[in-house]
Order: C-alpha cells, then sequence, then structure tokens
C-alpha cells in the first residue's frame, strides 16, 4: 500500500549543517558571461562602459553609450572536470546553453546647449551571474568509508529517541527525529536504520557509543556530482555625463537564485569478514533565493586617450530556502529503508547570506578609432561574508570559521581591441587568486579569451571564445572524509551576441 508522502516544517537552523562556508562562496563568487564583446576582452571594462555588461564592474559605464540600442547573447557551456581520488583519475563533462545576457539602454542628449549635463542614460540589463550547470564524477579506492560519517555524528546520541515507535511509519520517524532532535540525530537514524552502524548495548535506551558494520582496510568509492541552476542579476542603472570628461552611475542589482545538487555515493570491496558488502548514499538539495545589491561607479576622461574609473559593488543580501532529501540502503538494512526517499523532504526556516562588498580600480587607454587597451583591479575581502542570523549559534561559530578560512581576492582582467575597418580582434585575460587563505582548498582561477565583432553599421555581430580553469579540493562528505578529490575543472564558453541600434 503507498504510504502518504509526509513534510517536515520549519526544521530549526540550529541543528542544520547544510548551510556552510561552501553556500557562501557559492554565492559570493560570480563568473559572468555577459555580452560576447564583454568576455572577449576579459570582462575589463571599468574605465570604459559603452557596453551593456560592463554595468556590472562600473555603472557609470551606460553614459559612454553615443545611442540607444538593445543587445541579447546565448552562450554554450563546455564543464570539462577530472577528478584525482587516492591516485585514482575520473573525467566526466557538461554541456548546456543558455541566454547569457539580454538587455538594453535609452540615451537622452540634452537639449539644453548651457547644461553641463550632456546626456543621462537609463538601462535595464540581465546577466548571467553564474551558471552551476555542472558533473563532477569522482571514483577511487580509500582507507576512509562512509560509516565514519555515520558514527561522527551518532557517537554521543542516546539510543533510544532513534527507536521507531509503536505505529510509526520509518519515514514519519526520519522527520520527525530531524524536526525536534536535529539533523545529527536524524544522520544517525540513517546510519542505524541503514544498516551501516550499530550500538555497542541495543538493550539500553541510553547508549551512545556506536560501533562500524563495516570491516575494510581499502573500500572502493564512486561518487556522482550533478549541479544545475543559476545566480542571474537583473539590473536597473541610471547614468550621466557631466561636462565632456566625467560619468557618474548607480544601479540597483536584484538578484535571483535557484541551486539543484544531486548526489550518488556507491561503496563496495569491504573484507570477506564484514557484515555489510555494499552501501548506497544519495543526497538531494534545493536551493531557491532571492538577493538585492547597489553599486555606485564613475569614469573620468582624462585626455584624449586615457580614461580612469572607479565603482562600488555593495554586499549582496540574499535570503535562501532549503529543502533536502535522502535515501540510503545496503544488505543490512532495515526492509522498510526503501520508504525514506525523495518523496520525503526536509523544508527548513528561512536563513539569510550576506557577500563581501567590492571594490574596482581601471585604467584604459584609447588609441582614437583603432583599438584600446584596459585593465580592472578588483578587490574584495571574503572573510566578511556571513550567514545570518548571526544570533544563531550554529551560524555564529560557521561565520567564525569563515573568517578563520577565507581572505582577500584579488581579480586582475587586461583585454584589447584592435579594428580593421569594420571588424574588430579582441583578446583578454582574467586571474582570480584563491578566496581560501591557504590557497589549496579552492585554487586561484585563471581565464583567457578571444573576440571578433561586425559592424553593419545600424547593427553589430559579436563572438567569443574563453576558457577558464581552476582546481580545487572535494570533501566526499560534510564529516568523515579528511582526504579530498582533486578536481580540475576547465570551463570553455562561446558566445554569440547581436546589437540592434536604435
Amino acid at each position: 500500500m503507498k504510504r502518504i508522502l509526509t513534510f517536515m516544517m520549519g526544521m530549526s537552523c540550529l541543528a542544520l549543517t547544510a548551510q556552510n562556508i561552501d553556500d557562501v562562496l557559492r554565492y559570493s563568487t560570480e563568473n559572468l558571461q555577459g555580452t560576447a564583446r564583454f568576455q572577449g576582452m576579459g570582462g575589463a571594462f571599468g574605465a570604459l562602459g559603452g557596453d551593456m555588461s560592463a554595468l556590472n564592474i562600473n555603472p557609470a559605464g551606460s553614459a559612454v553609450f553615443a545611442n540607444s540600442l538593445f543587445t541579447i547573447t546565448g552562450a554554450n557551456y563546455h564543464q570539462n572536470n577530472e577528478s584525482s581520488y587516492f591516485g585514482s583519475p575520473a573525467t566526466e563533462v557538461r554541456n548546456s546553453v543558455d541566454i547569457s545576457q539580454l538587455g538594453g539602454v535609452f540615451v537622452f542628449k540634452s537639449r539644453n546647449p548651457n547644461s553641463p549635463w550632456q546626456k543621462i542614460s537609463l538601462a535595464i540589463n540581465y546577466d548571467m551571474a553564474r551558471n552551476f550547470d555542472n558533473d563532477v564524477f569522482i571514483d577511487g579506492n580509500g582507507d576512509q568509508g562512509i560509516d565514519n560519517y555515520f558514527l561522527n555524528f551518532a557517537q554521543g546520541v542516546p539510543f533510544g529517541p532513534l527507536l521507531i515507535q509503536d505505529g510509526e511509519f520509518i519515514e514519519e520517524a526520519y522527520l520527525d527525529i530531524g524536526a525536534n532532535l536535529g539533523f545529527r540525530e536524524q544522520q544517525a537514524f540513517l546510519g542505524y536504520y541503514g544498516g551501516v552502524i550499530d550500538p555497542v548495548d541495543e538493550t539500553d535506551n541510553n547508549n551512545t557509543a556506536y560501533v562500524s558494520n563495516a570491516v575494510y582496510n581499502t573500500v572502493n568509492q564512486e561518487y556522482f556530482r550533478r549541479t544545475n541552476g543559476y545566480n542571474s542579476k537583473l539590473t536597473v542603472n541610471f547614468a550621466g555625463q557631466y561636462q565632456k570628461n566625467l560619468f557618474l552611475g548607480a544601479s540597483l542589482n536584484f538578484h535571483d537564485v535557484l541551486f539543484d545538487q544531486y548526489t550518488e555515493f556507491t561503496e563496495t570491496g569491504y573484507d570477506p569478514s564484514s557484515p555489510i558488502s555494499f552501501v548506497s548514499f544519495d543526497n538531494y538539495l534545493r536551493t531557491e533565493g532571492s538577493g538585492f545589491s547597489f553599486s555606485l561607479g564613475a569614469i573620468a576622461v582624462m585626455n584624449e586617450n586615457v580614461r580612469i574609473g572607479g565603482s562600488y559593488q555593495s554586499p549582496t543580501w540574499y535570503r535562501m530556502l532549503d529543502d533536502t532529501s535522502q535515501r540510503i540502503n545496503s544488505d543490512l538494512a532495515d526492509s522498510e529503508i526503501g520508504f525514506i526517499d525523495f518523496n520525503v523532504v526536509n523544508l527548513f526556516e528561512q536563513y539569510r547570506i550576506k557577500t563581501p562588498a567590492k571594490l574596482t580600480g581601471s585604467l584604459a587607454i584609447v588609441f582614437g578609432p583603432q583599438g584600446l587597451l584596459s585593465f580592472d583591479y578588483g578587490y574584495q575581502d571574503m572573510a566578511e561574508a556571513e550567514l545570518r542570523p548571526v544570533s544563531d549559534p550554529s551560524f555564529n561559530n560557521e561565520n567564525t570559521f569563515i573568517a578563520s578560512q577565507l581572505g582577500t581576492v584579488n581579480t586582475y582582467r587586461i583585454g584589447g581591441e584592435y579594428r580593421i575597418d569594420n571588424v574588430s580582434l579582441r583578446g583578454g585575460y582574467r586571474f582570480e587568486s584563491s578566496p581560501y587563505e591557504n590557497g589549496i582548498t579552492v585554487g586561484d582561477l585563471q581565464a583567457y579569451s578571444f573576440g571578433l565583432g561586425f559592424n553593419f553599421g545600424g547593427s553589430r555581430l559579436d563572438l567569443a571564445f574563453s576558457r577558464s580553469e581552476q582546481t580545487s579540493q572535494n570533501s566526499l562528505f560534510v564529516t568523515g572524509f579528511p582526504t579530498p578529490a582533486s578536481v580540475n575543472n576547465v570551463n570553455t564558453n562561446i558566445l554569440v551576441g547581436y546589437t540592434l541600434n536604435l
């Protein structure tokens, strides 16, 4: 007989381990795709403007436009992840296609020859701040098993409250324990009814010590992680040109987040004497949220060749909602364990994330109509990121950990463009230092790009190719796996954009 699905409402954040430093980094870092011209020049537009995606670097850039226009850009994302786990290599590839940018600007020139304001602009633009579509596969033989994950949560937890009550379904007990006792106790429950661990004394409800049912020197593990979703940004921008040499601007940014993460884990290869011979443990996380930020900027034309720019990007204040599902199985699992699946959902209370502010300084050298060189430097102190409310003890502890692990991110962008008649040749380079103080957990990011532009007078077609590379250390689970897998990510994008002058 099919059982009624049960949902757990309002699990206390005090018990939640899903919100941690990984969430802060996921939403604090952007990998803007933007327009093809923006991408082709490595995003170095802070002192240039005149591009819809340049508003993300310096909101004064919309006042540089000579006329109103509309731009749309599509992108193909190619993710290649090469992992190494206990010396065993594995590769996984993912392709996706999306709209990376869509927007337009309206330019209003002053009709008063005595006004110091030469023109004002109003722009609305959508940008893909980050595409989360990605697959990672990890395979290897290690000496750390999934039993360590469950033992680390279970030790110290009284056994009695973990038992299913008379007349209670197993999925009801799972949800009730999570809601009223906490995430730690819920994982201990899964470990016990999943057959991975047992209490030292099953006759003692006050027992707080647990042992593993797995016997091994090494075990074979396969781990697959698929993520989907986006962090998009809708920008409403207002800017103006004051006299001939100064551009000022401000933007309001509205962020929209959707993130899905599915992980699939299988462990085999135990000793022949092991009571248990296989374990599978899968998890699903879904996050939805929205955020707000603002930015201020200025561009000064020093002379006919040199421009300088500066901008301030405020923190982004996010409001997030999570839900999670789990399933576990083994040859020692309870016969009813299959009723705990992805239809049994833990719903968590709303929480907030504040990302760090960012400062950008820019310099551009313009060689008349022939071309230009541009340089941006960005500064962001990741140690200032916070999970909120800070009155929550678990968030306060995690924020202390974040402050001790994360540091300053320095970003350097260099771009150039050379025009031959109606054709523009572009190139760019981007370097972003590791957000971690140790520089290892997540490594430095390096990217290069190339692009072409074809000007048809009333419209323009732009093409761009970009490639970024970054290595990170990935723990399979939050506890019990001290040796991470090394994952080298190569992200290759091909962008096509079309601009129509109005």
